[in-house]
């Protein structure tokens, strides 16, 4: 299938991207073309990624993209003159395959490592950042339970101080990478109810007391999710990310980050379904003409085009107000939404256009189409997301 231009070229008509962000995308291009492309339909089969991808991207430099040297990163923005913009261009890139499940799952560091580097004590970084960007152990986000996701401040997983540990008892679910996680970033209560009882606390997964369980999934077959149980966990207090009962607003701040990569990831997926539509349409023959000639399937490629482009301007927008120093909790919220309406808009319509070859399992625009509602549900659904800006927007 011929590349169509828009996935390659659309970082040319901003202001945002230089020829850094293209040296970044030229890397993880080869990178995903070597160690991934090649591999999608097995990783997909299995459930799971190998353990030896997080080594070779590791490697590769694409774990550390953006992370402080000292603790095994590339280097931050200070020290190497990385910027948020170059961690969507990776995160681009890493989407190509059309397979949600493995960018989810090799870079879960990214939703489960910041809390630690940003709050937990120097001994907690040294002691694990450098084993997770090595590719060596992998580390996740536990925050969502069996009895709900979104309302963090009603979490019911324990953490009991005696001594100089923890005693922790509850379950997380829908964890993504929990299976194979070493290290898991996990939200609990130690103090009273509501939000100013809730903790973060690094806890080993190999640690007595813990059990998980797999969980099938629509979507992102590659990546393996899990429920996590912890009964009476023995974990030392000096794992504690943060001072106790401080970690609701830790959270909070980790959405605004996991959120704009998501959006990210969404439009880039919404760019593949407007590829494939569109070489399809090209292609393709219907009562003696091209498709291309129809003018409802023109229409609702540029409608396509319409969209992506907003939400991509929503995203450089978020992304700069993360680059100086000013992020609206609200602002992550609207895009989360416009980037996952997108996406389930660009992947209803490329299969429409595509017809039947849309429904074949195998195809980018089938595992996208599958794929819609994690992006939507993940992360903040729509209608918690709408909720929040209303509030952040003060009505």
């Amino acid at each position: 299938m011929s590349c169509a231009p828009l996935f390659d070229q659309w970082r040319s008509r901003s202001p945002h991207y230089d020829e850094t962000h293209e040296a970044v995308c030229d890397s993880v291009r080869t990178f995903v073309s070597r160690e991934i492309m090649p591999h999608v339909d097995t990783w997909e089969r299995d459930g799971e990624l190998p353990r030896e991808l997080h080594r070779k991207a590791a490697e590769a430099g694409v774990l550390g993209l953006g992370y402080p040297e000292e603790y095994g990163g590339s280097g931050t923005l200070e020290q190497r003159g990385f910027d948020i913009f170059h961690s969507l261009v990776q995160s681009e890139e890493l989407c190509r395959p059309g397979a949600g499940g493995i960018p989810a799952s090799l870079m879960i560091h990214g939703i489960g490592l910041p809390p630690v580097l940003a709050a937990g004590s120097e001994d907690l970084k040294q002691r694990i950042a450098p084993q997770v960007l090595s590719g060596e152990k992998i580390i996740c986000l536990g925050i969502t339970e069996p009895g709900g996701g979104s309302d963090v401040a009603n979490l019911k997983t324990r953490a009991e101080r005696r001594g100089d540990h923890y005693i922790v008892n509850g379950a997380k679910t829908l964890i993504t990478s929990g299976m194979r996680a070493d290290f898991v970033s996990l939200a609990v209560r130690t103090g009273d109810a509501g939000m100013g009882g809730v903790s973060l606390l690094l806890v080993e997964l190999d640690r007595e007391g813990v059990s998980r369980t797999p969980l099938e999934k629509m979507g992102w077959h590659s990546s393996d999710t899990a429920t996590i149980h912890f009964d009476d966990v023995e974990v030392p207090a000096e794992n504690l990310i943060g001072p106790e009962n401080a970690g609701f607003g830790a959270i909070m701040r980790n959405f605004n980050g996991e959120r704009l990569g998501m959006a990210q990831q969404a439009a880039a997926y919404s760019r593949l379904c407007y590829e494939d539509a569109l070489d399809w349409a090209r292609e393709r023959e219907t009562f003696g003409r091209p498709l291309i000639t129809r003018q409802s399937i023109r229409h609702k490629l540029a409608r396509m085009l319409q969209m992506i482009g907003a939400t991509q301007a929503m995203i450089d927008h978020a992304a700069w107000t993360v680059k100086n120093g000013c992020p609206f909790p609200g602002d992550f919220a609207l895009l989360k939404v416009q980037a996952t309406q997108t996406m389930e808009y660009c992947a209803r319509e490329a299969c429409q256009i595509m017809g039947g070859a849309s429904f074949v399992r195998g195809g980018r625009v089938e595992r996208i189409y599958r794929e819609v509602r994690v992006m939507a549900i993940g992360g903040g659904s729509e209608e918690i997301m709408y909720d929040l800006a209303s509030r952040q927007f003060g009505f």
